[in-house]
Order: structure tokens, then C-alpha cells, then sequence
């Protein structure tokens, strides 16, 4: 029985970007013509000259606030519900729509595996001709729908089990024995644990992948004593699979139909390897054609290779949130105003913007990354920058290179909330 799910997860890694990049074109044409959002957002760039990542990395960033902020507008006015994002339109090539908090309206198109989770699920240990109990929510939101989905194109058999009636999951896993779970690592375990007051063995249960939720080392190894193997994924309603686990357990490896980067909060910059910033996807699925979608989460690349063979890109996994807006004397501040004061100064590296003291008597200071000498003058200029951006006066403090912590943090809210 083979390891990989197909030949594209061993492929030489500059094949592998000669593809992604040969692809791009094509796919950036598609979103301009056949979506009326990506045609106003790309108005001014010819798709035909973005074929590499530098390229790429210089159109913009479009984040999650702001599809919703067009699908809101869109609504208001009578118009489209999807914001000019989707490529098709109700009928007969979207079966479904689903809603996430917002809300935002996600289509589903009529591909096989439109969401790509068959690769995911694989690699969680899961074979054709087993049985799947789904625990992932079948409605409003397309969970269900992406994993049922998924598992159909892997071959597997899928008990729609949804969420809730704790008693009657377990009743159905004893009786229909699937091979493994997929939902939420809570729910699993709030399952487990009902089966063991009840007196019920669930030996059948062996594997499961988990997504929705953070997956601690400490979970994993609770399941492994309960004879359960976990891998998580981590995927979007936007963009379907993103990255899964495998076997090694080192990172994430990144899916084969979408095109990754990790950018300074705040702007569009990537940013080195091993540097934690936002994951910004551009998806190649021609039914919802988001480019360079900013999906507010924090991660970095890892260096080097899965050890199962698999030569794609890994990344660390869900290390926090990227939107770390916030209001300081009455006065909203945000990662891309910390990105345009540094901006302005090519001797500053890296900054981090530190709010302390309680509210209504907070102060804050930016924290600079610079080797460059002088740094009286710089500081007086840097905290003339902060004002002119921020509306707000700000304290200055140089610090050399490398003294910031590595965790994706532009702003840190370091008040008391007493």
C-alpha cells in the first residue's frame, strides 16, 4: 500500500514551483474576468507578467474584513451575494452555499474533492472501502460538507454524525464500527468519554483527523492511550485545504492546489523563511479565484523536508491570530500602521509596538530593531512618524537586531485590565 496519495507530494521541489508558477497566469486571468471583485482589485495588472513569486508578492493583499466588507456592500445594494468573488452563480454549478460568522457566503462548486481533503485525510491513515464517522457540522458552515466530500473522493463510506447527542454517537460507533473518526479533538474526546462511563469499547476507532481547534501535544497523547492515532489539518471556508499533518509529525505540509506565503502582519512583505507572519493563500480553484488571500493566521515555514517523503513546504501550524488591532486612547491602531511608520526608515529592521500601564492611562512604545548608529536622531524622527500616523504620541526604544521575539507580534497589548 503506497505511502503518498499521488505522485505530486514527491515531486522535485523546483518542479513543483514551476508548475505553481505556470499556472498563475491563467488562474490571474480567470479571477479578473470571471470575478467582478478580483476584476476592480487587478484592474491595473496584467496577468500575464505574474509568473514568479516576486511578482506575486507585489499585488495586494485582500484580507477576510475586507471580502466581507464587499459582500456587505454588494447585499445592501441589492447585488451579488458573494461580493463579485465567486466565479459562478447559483444553479448548476454551485450545488451549495454555506455561511461562516460574519456572515460570509461561501459557494460550493461541482468538482470532485472541491475542497482538496481527500489528501488530508490520507495522510491521517484513512484507505478507500473504510468507514468514516463524520462529527464535523453539517450545516450553515461547510465542515461537513468538506470532509464528507473529501472522503468520497478517497473511497471511504461516511456516517453523517454531525454534532451533539453524545450518547447516540457513541451507540452509533459501537454498532457501525467505523475505522476512525474526523470533527473536532474535543468532541472526540467528550465521546470517548461517554463511551467509558457507559461501559462501551470502541476498539474500531483508531485514527482520526482533526481540524477547527487547536491539537496540543498533550491531546495527542491522551488519544494514543485511548488507542487513537490524531493528525489535524488546518483548512478555511475560503480556501479549503491548506496544510496536514503526516505521520513524521513535524509541521504541516502545505496542500498541492494553492500557492503560500507568510507576510508581515499588516502588510503584503514576506518575510524569511522561519519568521512567523500571516498565511496569505492564492488558491487555484477556478470556482472561487481568491488571490493572495490574507487569512489573518500566524505560522512560518519550517526548514527542510518531511521526513515521510513528501517534498512540499511545511509550516509550522496555527501559532495565533494576525489582527492584533487595538484601541489605545479612544484611537484604533492596527499592524499596517506599524508597517507604514517603519517603512519609512531603511535602517529599522523590525518593530513592535508594546501598549502598557491600565486602560484610560496607557502609554505606548515602539520597540525598533536598528544598527545603525545615531539613534537619538532616529528615535526623535521615528516618534514624529508615530504621531503623524497614529494620531497618537508614542515613546521610542532602539533595541539591535534580533533582541524582538520571533512570534509574529506587531502590536502587544501588555495592559492591565484590573
Amino acid at each position: 500500500m503506497t505511502d503518498h496519495f499521488d505522485a505530486l507530494e514527491t515531486r522535485d521541489p523546483a518542479a513543483r514551483e514551476a508548475a505553481l508558477m505556470a499556472a498563475l497566469p491563467a488562474q490571474m486571468a480567470h479571477a479578473k474576468h470571471a470575478s467582478n471583485a478580483f476584476g476592480q482589485i487587478l484592474k491595473n495588472v496584467n496577468p500575464g507578467t505574474v509568473t514568479c513569486r516576486q511578482v506575486l508578492a507585489s499585488l495586494p493583499v485582500t484580507r477576510k474584513h475586507e471580502l466581507l466588507e464587499r459582500q456587505q456592500a454588494c447585499r445592501s445594494a441589492g447585488g451579488n451575494v458573494f461580493g463579485g468573488f465567486s466565479a459562478i452563480d447559483f444553479g448548476s454549478h454551485m450545488p451549495r452555499v454555506f455561511s461562516s460568522p460574519g456572515p460570509i457566503y461561501e459557494p460550493e462548486g461541482r468538482a470532485s474533492d472541491y475542497w482538496r481533503m481527500a489528501r488530508a485525510i490520507f495522510a491521517a491513515g484513512f484507505r478507500p472501502g473504510e468507514l468514516i464517522h463524520n462529527s464535523f457540522s453539517y450545516h450553515f458552515v461547510p465542515a461537513g460538507s468538506m470532509m464528507e466530500s473529501g472522503a468520497h473522493a478517497l473511497g471511504c463510506t461516511v456516517f453523517a454524525g454531525g454534532t451533539g447527542q453524545t450518547e447516540q454517537q457513541v451507540q452509533a460507533m459501537r454498532e457501525l464500527r467505523p475505522a476512525g473518526y474526523i470533527g473536532t479533538p474535543s468532541f472526540l474526546k467528550i465521546i470517548v468519554e461517554k463511551a467509558v462511563a457507559m461501559g462501551v469499547a470502541l476498539p474500531g476507532v483508531t485514527k482520526a483527523m482533526f481540524g477547527g481547534e487547536a491539537f496540543p501535544p498533550s491531546l495527542r497523547d491522551w488519544f494514543a492511550g485511548h488507542g487513537i492515532a490524531g493528525y489535524q489539518c488546518y483548512a478555511t471556508a475560503d480556501l479549503g485545504l491548506i496544510a496536514y499533518e503526516t505521520a513524521a509529525r513535524e509541521g504541516l505540509v502545505l496542500d498541492e492546489g494553492v500557492i503560500v506565503e507568510i507576510v508581515r502582519p499588516g502588510t503584503g512583505d514576506p518575510v524569511a523563511d522561519g519568521e512567523v507572519g500571516e498565511v496569505v493563500v492564492t488558491t487555484l480553484n477556478p470556482d472561487y479565484p481568491l488571490i493572495r488571500f490574507g487569512t489573518g493566521d500566524l505560522s512560518a515555514v519550517l526548514s527542510g523536508t518531511c521526513p515521510t517523503g513528501r517534498t512540499n513546504t511545511r509550516i509550522k501550524g496555527w501559532l495565533g491570530r494576525a489582527d492584533q488591532t487595538t484601541k489605545i486612547r479612544g484611537m484604533f491602531v492596527h499592524p499596517g500602521q506599524v508597517a507604514d511608520i517603519i517603512k519609512r526608515f531603511p535602517e529599522v529592521v523590525r518593530a513592535r509596538l508594546v501598549v502598557s500601564g491600565e486602560m484610560a492611562k496607557d502609554t505606548m512604545t515602539l520597540m525598533v530593531e536598528t544598527a545603525c548608529s545615531g539613534p537619538d536622531a532616529l528615535a526623535l524622527k521615528i516618534g514624529e512618524a508615530i504621531r503623524d500616523v497614529t494620531k497618537l504620541r508614542g515613546q521610542v526604544e532602539l533595541v539591535l537586531p534580533g533582541t524582538l521575539p520571533n512570534d509574529g507580534k506587531v502590536i502587544e497589548d501588555a495592559r492591565s485590565y484590573k
